[in-house]
This record gives C-alpha cells, structure tokens and sequence, in this order.
C-alpha cells in the first residue's frame, strides 16, 4: 500500500441540494477488491472514533468547570488570609497598647512619686543627700523606662519576601512521534488498537507555600491528632536553621558572655584549687538564689529592652522541679549511688555505664537558638514553663577511659581494634583518658542485638519519664550519636540506624500507654555531607529510612526535621504545649562540666544557651542532691 494517504479511495461522494460534499459510510464501488475494502472501513472506523473524541472533548470542555473551582480555592486563600492578617494586626495592635500602657502607667507612677520627692528636698532644711539619691534612681528608672518605648520596634516581613499562592501547571506527556508513527501502522493493518487513551487531562494544582528545608511528616494511628498535624506543619514552615552561627564552633563569646551573667548576678567565682572531675573547674556562688529576694526580678545576659526576664521565685520553682528517674534493675542502681554520681563522682567502667539508664527532667526556659540569636522573654510569658530539659547519657563510641565499658561491652573485636594495656587487660590508656587505636587495626564489630537491648531501654526510660512529667511533644536530638556514634573505628553508620530503630520500636510498643505524649519532633540537622554508595550518611537519613511510612506501625505522629532545636522547642512552647527537649550530656553525670572549655561539645552549649547551669547543676540547684527527687522505677 502507498504510504500516500490522499492516493487511499475512501469512498465516493455525492453532491448535495446545497453544493457540500458528504463521504459515504461505506464505499460503493463493487470493483473495489475486498480486501482493500476492509482496509477502507478500518480507516474510516478510525476517523470515525477520532470525531466522536473530539466531540466528546468539546462537550467536556463546556462543561468542565475546573476554573470556577481552583477560583473558588484561591478566593477561599484570599478571604482566610485577610482574615489572618487581620486578625494578627489586630492581636499585634492590642498587645502594642497594652505594652505601652503598663510602661506608661509606671511612668506616671514614678513620675507622680520624683514631683513629690523634688518637691519636699526642695524645701529648707531637706536638701538631704540620700533624697537627692532617691530622685536620681527614680529619674534613671523613668529614662530606661523611655528608652524601651523607643527601642519598640515593628518585625514585619515585606510581603516580597513570603511565599504566596502560586498556580503549578503540571507537566503533561505530550503525543511523540514514534506514538504517531505506531498509530499509522495500526490504520494501514486494518487494527483497532489507534483506539488508545488520550492523554492524561491537564492538571492545575495551587500550592501555597513549600517547606523551606528537609523535613518528614509520619501519620500515627491514633485517632484526634489534627491538632498534632497543624503544629507540625507549622514547624516545617520555621524558617530555616543557620548552621554556621557561632555555636557551630567554639563558644568563647558566649561563655564570656555567661560567666559575666553569673558574676553580675550572683557573684560567681571559680576555685583555683578545686575540680568537679578532671579539667573541669569547681565555683561558688557568693549570693546563693536562696538570699535574694523572691521578687527581683534577673535579666539574661544584662539589663537590656531585649532581655530574657525572670524572677528569682521562678528560677526556684524551675530548680524544684527536678526529678531523677532511674532503671531500678540495673545492678548498682540505688539513691546513694544516685547522689555521688551526679556530683561527677562515678568511676570509670561499670559505675559510668550505669549513667545511661538514669534520666534528669526539670522545667528549664532556653535562652539562646544554635546562632546564639537571644530570645526575648517577659514576665508575663508563660511559655518558658513549658519547657522540659531532658538530660541523658548516651552510648560513647569516643574510646575514653570513662566510658570504658561501652567499648568492652559493645564491641565483640575490641583486643584486635585498641593497643592493650599488659598489666589491666584492658585498652591501653594515653594522656590519662584517650584509648589508641592499633595501627593497621581491624574494623569494629558489634554486638548488636546487646546495643539495640539497651538503646531501646533507654529509649523507653526516657519517654517514661517524659510521659510522667506530662509532656505532650517530645523532641529528640539523637542522643548517643554525632562524634561518639564511633566514625573512626567504623561503626557510626550501624549506630545511627540501632539508634533510630531503638525509639521506634518503643513508640511502637509503648505508644497506646502513654497518657500525654501526643508527638515526637527529631531535630537531627544535616551538617555531614559524607556520600557512601551514593547516598549521604547522616542522622537525619538513617531516621527517615527508619520511620519508613512502610515500617512506622506507631499511634504517635512523627516529625523529622532538619532544624535547630531550640527553635523548634521554643515554637512547641509558644503553641501552649508541654514540650521536653533532649540533651546528650556526659556520663558524668555533671550538667554541662565543661561549659567554661569554650570548645565545640554538646553538652556546653546546652549549658550556655538554656538555664540549665541553674536548675540542673549540682552547686547551684540543691534539689540535684535531695533524694526525695529520686524516684527508681521498674520498666
């Protein structure tokens, strides 16, 4: 057959009364062989079926009302954002009025009280020094009292700057060539198969905003948790962490920063001879929180309109909240134990390991975001209350002579991984602390179904004691991970995927107990971009492969986010939840010993960027010693 479709006879035509042309049904000349004929009705077929699409495509098109509702959408999105704005303009206005009627009510109060102070050492015979110092302090109240109505200022983003309602036109797969040319090998056979679907409709979709950084969301199972799924989104649009602010690195602002907080306030003082452990210095308060007055009021880091404000009776109601919970089955565990540990006094080995299975909980307001930005708190705000700091042991993979015990108990090949010490047996000890690897040694290996036992005990204590503490959001930092998870002898990717599966397995099991914990955020921040076999190794991918929507069986919504913290937590508080937030602390058992080191560890950053100096070390708060804060529990 001629590949020249217009030299193909269709059929005869016929002219009609009017002059047009009408191609028959079928064609009419009998000399036409039969063959040819069925090959003509085939094609005629199939222009047949392309009309009646074609119709059926205008008929769809003048009834599709596709736009009238995407319009409906975006008048809905306009009218609930007016309603928004409003509504936040609103609360804003009412909240500048109040502000600037309780500075202006103690204006007029001071200010009443200087006229008539003015006015009786002006009289003869009152020109007193003490009054003239009177006047003076009350004028200087007055003045920073006007210098905090013109340091209000407006944080308003440009409109420029959000992310608006936008149309994303779908991509749509158009018809190639190969397609056509396959159709018109169907027409010339004589087969029906040009009858195919046509393209898949154009879709429209409006999409309001994206997320602005890596986050996953896991549905839970458990039924009322909207309530759970909106917070979460509203954490996926904070903005993103900056991770290279000063606390990525050492802290040496910050912890001169502090230290001048302490001495101002509470004149603190370190001792030159004395030492909680090794390398970490020892202090004293000379005004303890119990000789001031309960009703000062302290500002972090000074006395500033952008301060953190507290008062002393609140700092006192933070350190009473502290409560130790601790695995009642692990051998050695008891009060006594308890209360010399958590002074540092634990020894090397068994006692060091006997840290992990012992959690510290108590109220403690963040300070500070990861870029050491200051967050600003008045009295009147609630939400420092809110605030639970968890403080933990992780699994220490560092090889130091503390942690002597995670090496030996967890690592089956650790004669063949470490330079052995003849005389104890064990692995040899450089610079008082640091194991050494053997040159040319073997890769770790673990023992893994010991280490997931115990990360999914610890796991479980922590959450238990998070649960008994009423928290409602739950936010985990990976503990255990990071520099210790054991990178250099091999083993960190193993740990961080044990790690992830221990919690898993708990929120899976544990879950439908829990009487407040109603979510779990995991604030894992993507710094490492170490690629292996073409996928980065992180924290944060070995929880969102764990938390696989295919594995997660869990009641409890998850969130994984690559976010700081801080921000995250402090965002959970302003929302009027309870929220606990996760700190890696030394097995020591000392909140944040190293604090004054200026270097880049974990657990001084906590300790700089939190209270937690103030209501969870051992010298400031002395609840951290009163056993009747104790409580060993039986999992």
């Amino acid at each position: 057959m001629s590949r020249n479709h217009n030299n193909i006879n269709l059929g005869s035509t016929s002219r009609k009364p009017n002059g047009s042309e009408e191609t028959n049904a079928v064609p009419q000349s009998s000399t036409v062989p039969k063959e040819k004929r069925q090959s003509q009705i085939s094609l005629f077929d199939a222009i047949n079926q392309i009309k009646q699409q074609q119709k059926a495509l205008m008929r769809d098109l003048r009834n599709d009302n596709t736009e009238k509702m995407l319009l409906i959408q975006i008048n809905k999105w306009e009218k609930e954002t007016i309603a928004y704005i409003k509504s936040e303009a609103s609360k804003t206005k009412s909240r500048l009025e109040q502000i600037m009627q309780n500075i202006n009510t103690k204006l007029k109060q001071r200010t009443d009280k200087l006229s008539q102070e003015l006015d009786f050492i002006s009289k003869p015979g009152k020109h007193t020094e003490s009054g003239i110092n009177r006047c003076k302090t009350l004028l200087e109240k007055n003045q920073f009292e006007m210098r905090k109505i013109q340091a209000i200022t407006i944080d308003a983003p440009s409109i420029s700057s959000l992310s608006l309602i936008k149309i994303d036109e779908g991509t749509v797969n158009t018809p190639s060539e190969n397609t056509v040319s396959a159709n018109d090998n169907s027409m010339k056979t004589g087969s029906h198969s040009c009858n195919r679907q046509l393209p898949v409709p154009l879709e429209i979709t409006i999409r309001f905003r994206e997320h602005p950084y890596p986050s996953v969301l896991i549905n839970g199972t458990k039924s009322n948790t909207n309530e759970i799924y909106q917070l979460f989104e509203k954490l996926r649009y904070l903005n993103p962490m900056n991770k290279n602010g000063p606390m990525s690195g050492n802290c040496d602002a910050e912890t001169t920063q502090m230290e001048r907080f302490l001495s101002q306030t509470f004149d603190f003082k370190n001792r030159s001879t004395k030492y909680i452990v090794q390398g970490v210095k020892s202090f004293r308060l000379g005004k303890p929180l119990e000789t001031l007055d309960p009703q000062d009021i302290i500002y972090f880091p000074n006395t500033t309109e952008k301060s953190f404000a507290m008062t002393v009776q609140e700092i006192i109601d933070w350190q009473h909240s502290y409560k130790v919970y601790a695995d009642q089955n692990v051998k050695g565990m008891n009060s006594d134990f308890l209360c010399k540990a958590l002074q540092g006094l634990s020894e090397s080995g068994e006692e060091a390991s006997r840290m992990k299975f012992v959690v510290r909980i108590s109220q403690c307001p963040i300070l500070m975001e990861f870029d050491a930005r200051l967050i600003t708190r008045e009295l009147k705000d609630q939400w420092p209350s809110r605030i639970k700091l968890v403080s933990v042991t992780g699994i220490d993979f560092a090889g130091r002579i503390h942690d002597v015990n995670d090496i030996t108990t967890y690592v089956t090949n650790w004669k063949d991984v470490y330079e052995i010490d003849p005389k104890t047996g064990l692995p040899f000890v450089y610079n008082g602390r640091d194991f050494q690897r053997k040159r040319g040694a073997s890769q770790a290996e673990l023992h893994t179904d010991r280490l997931l036992t115990d990360l999914i005990r610890m796991a479980r204590l922590r959450l238990y004691a998070c649960d008994k503490e009423k928290v409602q959001i739950v936010v985990e930092t990976g503990i255990g991970l990071g520099v210790f998870a054991g990178k250099s002898i091999g083993i960190d990717g193993i740990v961080r995927a044990l790690s992830a599966k221990a919690i898993r397995t708990v929120l899976e099991q544990d879950g439908p107990n829990y009487k407040y914990i109603r979510g779990v955020v995991f604030a894992l921040p993507i710094f490492d971009s170490d690629l292996r076999n073409g996928r980065r190794e992180d924290v944060y991918q070995a929880f969102v492969d764990e938390f696989d929507k295919k594995k997660y069986n869990g009641c409890i919504p998850v969130l994984i986010a690559d976010q700081d913290m801080h921000r995250l937590t402090v965002t959970i508080a302003r929302e009027d939840f309870s929220v606990s937030e996760l700190n890696p602390a030394d097995s020591h058992g000392v909140f944040g010993e190293y604090w004054q080191n200026r270097g880049p560890a974990v657990e001084e950053k906590l300790a700089l960027t939190t209270l937690g100096l103030l209501v969870q070390h051992h010298l400031i708060n002395p609840h951290v010693l009163d056993l009747n804060h104790y409580h060993l529990i039986q999992l």
